[in-house]
């Protein structure tokens, strides 16, 4: 077992700011996504390439609201730099909405949402990058802060996000992935609508871990939660290794001051997925690596996932249980072939209702019939030891029941979710094609991750122009 120093005030080019105390509210914090208040999950669906105002690639992000029957075309709310009550303006190259997360920031019952603009010029930095905070309230969505990197030097701030208690103090943290000299910052908590972040500011330099990132990408992805089991997040980072484009993920425990030199290291990935597949309490972790070999020593002919298994911090260097998924693995759908794009987009998600968390896994660029790089979506059961090899089920735009027709270039699956939209104690599949009409983009929805009751929506369904290649659902979560 490791003995760490524990943070007790923070380091790294830290920034304390000075605001109000946050004041005592009487309801408790709400589930993250659930904006409104009402107990069900509400979606997140970014589509940063969108034009708003006549600005090319703005960006947009459109909340559609969780009911009894699902997500509904008729209640939703369409945010752009553009929308009142959100500061600044769209314009173009911003990319508002290239990364989503949630919590109840300010513990006041309701879900706010924080969206990433990586493309913002700000302070006479080009693509400097912003991030802004959009309050829940029992009306949905409204008003906005916009937070910052507290004048650290930080190139396209926003690109990733994640939210959790990474300090282990019960207050929600902001963290922040980026590109530059400083390319992850995290703002501690608590959260005020009028001033942000109370907990100062954290930043680092992935370049300087001892498996060191490569500025030149930063800290592409971020994904969180409570993988050891004592009631506080690791931050789960995504980049690449210095001098390559090969993929590279490390999982930090923020609470040391020095956390970069205490990392540990878990199989390389584009993006993740955390929750408790074996349903032992702690948390697991689903990365995604859709490349070839022959590009990525991590990757593997097709795609894969890894799976690894939560565990007490005291066994946390050897002990960690790894399972690797591809097309090839028993039971697993298809077959394993080149170029598929297996494990592009990840989800963990309780879609039987059996209290383990079961597997989404994205493969954009399988080919059906004669459409190539048309999609599926595999969807695999969670056990007490990992996943099921049986009762595997692939999805697709050519399933009996899935709105659409596989064509070309639709890339089906490229981003998935797996969350309870109903709140009937099963998580619903929800899957993007952000390539789907020539770049407009798309979206499934399936009740429990069937077939039964599947409906799709398009970009100009929520208002967002066509114009140029909006790419609807380039971010998803929920």
């Amino acid at each position: 077992m490791r003995t760490r120093p524990f943070l007790l005030a923070a380091g790294l080019l830290t920034s304390t700011l000075a605001l109000t105390a946050p004041p005592a509210f009487a309801a408790g914090p709400a589930a993250p996504y659930d904006f409104n208040g009402d107990g069900y999950r509400d979606l997140a669906i970014g589509a940063p390439g969108a034009t708003v105002g006549g600005k090319t690639k703005a960006g947009a992000v459109t909340v559609v609201y969780g009911g009894s029957t699902g997500p509904s075309a008729a209640k939703y709310k369409l945010l752009t730099q553009d929308t009142t009550g959100v500061p600044d303006s769209a314009e173009s190259g911003d990319g508002f909405g290239m990364a989503v997360a949630s919590a109840d920031l300010n513990k006041d019952g309701y879900a706010d949402l924080v969206v990433g603009t990586p493309g913002e010029d700000r302070n006479g930095d080009t693509d400097d990058g912003m991030i802004q905070v959009v309050w829940g309230g029992s009306s949905g969505l409204s008003g906005s802060l916009t937070l910052s990197g507290g004048g650290a030097d930080t190139d396209r701030l926003g690109q990733a996000l994640a939210i959790g208690d990474f300090d282990d103090n019960d207050k929600i943290d902001v963290a922040m992935g980026g590109k530059g000299a400083v390319d992850l910052v995290i703002l501690q908590g608590p959260y005020t609508k009028a001033g942000g972040a109370d907990g100062g500011l954290r930043a680092a330099s992935m370049a300087n871990a001892p498996k060191p990132f490569d500025p030149a990408y930063g800290v592409e992805y971020l994904s969180a939660g409570d993988i050891n089991g004592e009631g506080f997040d690791s931050l789960v980072v995504h980049g690449r290794k210095k001098g390559t484009d090969d993929a590279l993920t490390a999982v930090a425990d923020t609470r040391v001051l020095d956390f970069l030199g205490w990392m540990e290291y878990v199989p390389g990935g584009y993006v993740s997925a955390v929750g408790d597949v074996t349903k032992d309490g702690r948390a697991d972790l689903l990365i995604g690596n859709h490349r070839e070999p022959s590009a990525d020593p991590s990757g593997a002919l097709g795609g894969k996932v890894t799976l690894v298994l939560g565990a007490p911090e005291s066994q946390w260097v050897n002990a960690r249980s790894l399972a690797t998924i591809t097309q090839d693995s028993s039971g697993v759908p298809g077959a394993a072939e080149s170029g598929d794009g297996f494990g592009s987009g990840v989800a963990i998600g309780d879609f039987t209702g059996d209290g383990y968390g079961d597997l989404a896994v994205g493969t954009p660029y399988e080919t059906i019939g004669a459409a190539e790089d048309t999609g599926t979506v595999t969807l695999l059961r969670g056990m007490s030891v990992g996943w099921l090899s049986t009762g595997a089920v692939s999805l697709s735009q050519s399933t009996a029941g899935v709105p659409g027709t596989a064509e070309t270039g639709d890339r089906f699956g490229a981003r998935v979710v797996l969350s309870d939209t109903t709140k009937d104690g099963k998580a619903d599949l929800t899957a993007a094609a952000p390539a789907e009409n020539a770049g407009d983009g798309a979206l499934w929805w399936l009740k429990s991750a069937t077939t039964s009751t599947a409906r799709s929506y398009g970009p100009t369904t929520f208002g967002i122009s066509t114009a140029g290649t909006p790419a609807f659902g380039t971010t998803l979560r929920g």
